[in-house]
């Protein structure tokens, strides 16, 4: 293990590991200056001292933006007690929009409900950003899904979406080059989204593009695919399913055009794309009239971003003969057609990444063992502070994905009514990882196996589920083998390179000895997050 002195202040010197927990992972916890108790559990830190002197910069100390670019694994952490945590009323806890009473066919949020903790809804397994909850959002409701491989999930998407938006580009360039109409096809990372036409007047036809908007802007989040950014998701989430208002001067600049880049360095184009707005425009603004203002300052957006940014993703549980079968036999049936097994990721905004499968020698729970691995190097300034550990920036491939970023119509039995009355016909392919954990299945949590889910594909995977019906009863068992070792995990109870998470371990589990350690370790009594 990589052991660090990290100078955090001029004059301090404080030593670490590199890619450590100190502190446990549970799945929904109350602060201890809140709720004291004699087992000392909860997060050590009251929410003012979480949100810190604000965003402030590179050199204030204890900023978010210090913390990313400096100590960005006590970043992650805090970012994860921030999931955690249940919030109060005081704290501007609620109501629901509109106290939960309006048009909800103009506003579906109003069916959302109220949690006090993003894990209330995202909580399983235990210590996970994992899935769990259902809203009443459309007339059959919707599952919340686990939120494991997010970060990857947003850079696929928008990589994806530059590569789109430069062949429009290239084929304006030559259409006036050429001063003749053509046509290009729209590919990206192999993936076909069909063909885009050019005039040599700068007009463009988006006839033939398929599986995203004309604006050629992949949406990957929400299972219509409505949401651009993890930034924006978690600042929809906290007021349509909490009921805290969010300030965000980030968001509600590109909300008005402007182009701005996330300290999580995801690039908001306002310019070009339809960004979502934080309901409150400024620190004194009190939309839902609860008397609190300021609900979550943007300090503590920043590490939420950034936590979900670096997030876990999913695992592998046991794979052998059958499993592997099981994936060739997916081939034969056209199922990677959409969902694409693995593609990459061309810069890595990552500081991280963990490798979890199943490995037979273990002795901990599930038999699961993470690989932690540092993707940053560090940058001194002559500072006096730590050296800024930035992002190296590197190829990635993302494995086990199984998706393809498009939208597809997969038949009626998936077709969903909305409250205005219309139906939705197409959805973002889901990604399989994680799939053998997550049941029940489908957007709408309606199917209640993998068999059941996949017999309910229809539409432009019909062919596929028709010769997964007619396979033999081997070859469908060894199917739903291998989505069942695509699995996610409980973070508490994983074994790592950091930490061997032995049951035996005197105290075992209570004190975290499994936690998959991902941030900085540092030795300071008294100030664990």
């Amino acid at each position: 293990m990589n052991h660090l002195l990290l100078r955090l202040r001029p004059g301090v010197l404080l030593a670490g590991s590199m890619l450590a927990f100190l502190w446990p992972v549970r799945a929904q916890e109350t602060d201890l200056t809140q709720t004291p108790n004699p087992a000392r559990a909860g997060i050590a830190k009251s929410f003012a001292e979480q949100i810190g002197p604000g965003q402030g910069d590179a050199f204030t100390p204890g900023s978010s933006l210090f913390l990313i670019q400096r100590d960005p694994f006590r970043s992650i952490a805090r970012g994860r007690q921030l999931f955690q945590r249940k919030f109060t009323l005081a704290q501007g806890l609620g109501p629901r929009t509109l106290d939960g009473v309006g048009s909800i066919a103009n506003d579906a949020s109003i069916g959302a409900g109220l949690a006090d903790s993003c894990a209330s809804c995202h909580g399983r397994p235990r210590g996970a950003a994992g899935f769990g909850g259902d809203v009443f959002t459309r007339p059959d409701s919707r599952d919340a899904p686990h939120l494991f491989g997010l970060g990857l999930v947003e850079m696929l998407a928008d990589e994806i979406t530059q590569d789109l938006r430069a062949i429009r580009t290239a084929a304006v360039n030559l259409a006036r080059a050429q001063n003749k109409r053509l046509s290009l096809p729209l590919r990206s990372k192999g993936i076909e989204y069909g063909w885009i036409s050019a005039g040599p007047d700068g007009s463009v036809d988006t006839s033939r593009v398929e599986g995203v908007d004309a604006d050629l802007r992949v949406r990957p989040f929400f299972a219509q695919g409505g949401t651009i950014s993890i930034r924006e998701f978690l600042v929809g989430a906290l007021n349509a399913e909490m009921g805290l208002e969010a300030v965000d001067p980030l968001l509600l600049a590109a909300s008005r055009g402007a182009d701005v880049v996330t300290p999580s360095g995801m690039r908001l184009t306002g310019s070009q794309d339809r960004i979502e707005a934080p309901v409150a425009h400024g620190e004194t603004d009190d939309p839902d009239r609860d008397g609190v203002v300021n609900e979550y300052p943007a300090s503590v957006v920043d590490h939420m971003e950034f936590y979900l940014l670096n997030y876990f993703k999913p695992g592998t549980y046991r794979q052998g003969w059958v499993e592997n079968l099981g994936r060739q036999a997916m081939e034969r049936m056209g199922c990677t057609k959409c969902h694409v097994p693995d593609l990459v990721i061309e810069r890595d905004r990552r500081v991280a990444d963990v490798e979890t499968r199943h490995d037979p020698q273990q002795q901990g729970i599930n038999g699961l063992f993470a690989t932690a691995t540092p993707l940053f190097v560090e940058v001194p300034d002559g500072s006096g502070y730590a050296p800024r550990k930035v992002p190296a920036g590197g190829r990635f491939v993302v494995r086990n994905v199984f998706a393809d970023f498009k939208r597809h119509d997969l038949g009626p039995a998936f077709h969903e009514r909305n409250f205005d009355g219309t139906v939705q016909r197409e959805f973002m392919t889901e990604p399989l990882w994680g799939v053998g954990s997550t049941a029940p299945y489908g957007h709408d949590g309606r199917s209640i196996n993998l068999r059941e889910v996949i017999l309910r594909h229809g539409g432009e995977a019909e062919r596929s589920r028709r010769i997964f019906e007619r396979s033999s009863a081997f070859e469908q068992e060894a199917v739903l083998a291998f989505l069942n070792s695509l699995v996610i995990f409980g973070p508490p109870d994983t074994a790592s390179n950091l930490d061997p998470a032995v049951p035996s371990t005197p105290g075992f589990p209570l004190f975290g000895h499994g936690s998959i350690k991902l941030s900085v370790l540092f030795n300071v009594p008294g100030d664990p997050e």
